[in-house]
């Protein structure tokens, strides 16, 4: 595992947007990616709304086999909510950024809230855009 994807890499790569979609499928082909459960939910939930619940559920059940999932712990929350008191990004975008840091990894987005602070996060930022 040498990357990790938040919900934008994975909703852009779900749309067929460019050229972040091919960015992810070839990194797919390689590996599984670190994912946290927080940034699943994410995409879960997206796809419900846009497509309803059977394609949501069906679109998580696919994702997992491609992922390696990080279900955070308390140690991962605390670290989390250090995070978001330190830098204005979103609650969800600091499990990606937090599980990226402790697995010392890149995190592979396209999501401007990190792209533009990617200088004072603690992990490597591959911007997908």
């Amino acid at each position: 595992m040498a990357a990790c994807l938040d919900s934008w890499a994975v909703l852009s790569w779900l749309d067929g947007d460019e050229p972040a979609a091919a960015k992810v499928a070839e990194l797919f082909e390689r590996e599984r990616p670190a994912m946290s459960w927080v940034n699943l939910v994410e995409v879960n939930y997206r796809v419900a709304r846009d497509h309803g619940w059977d394609e949501a559920e069906q679109t998580l059940s696919d994702l997992r086999s491609r992922v390696s999932e990080d279900l955070p712990g308390v140690s991962a929350m605390r670290a989390v909510a250090r995070m978001k008191a330190e830098h204005p990004i979103a609650l969800a975008d600091c499990f990606a950024v937090a599980l990226a840091a402790r697995a010392g990894i890149d995190l592979l987005t396209g999501d401007p809230e990190i792209i533009d602070r990617a200088d004072k996060l603690p992990c490597g930022v591959i911007d997908l855009r």
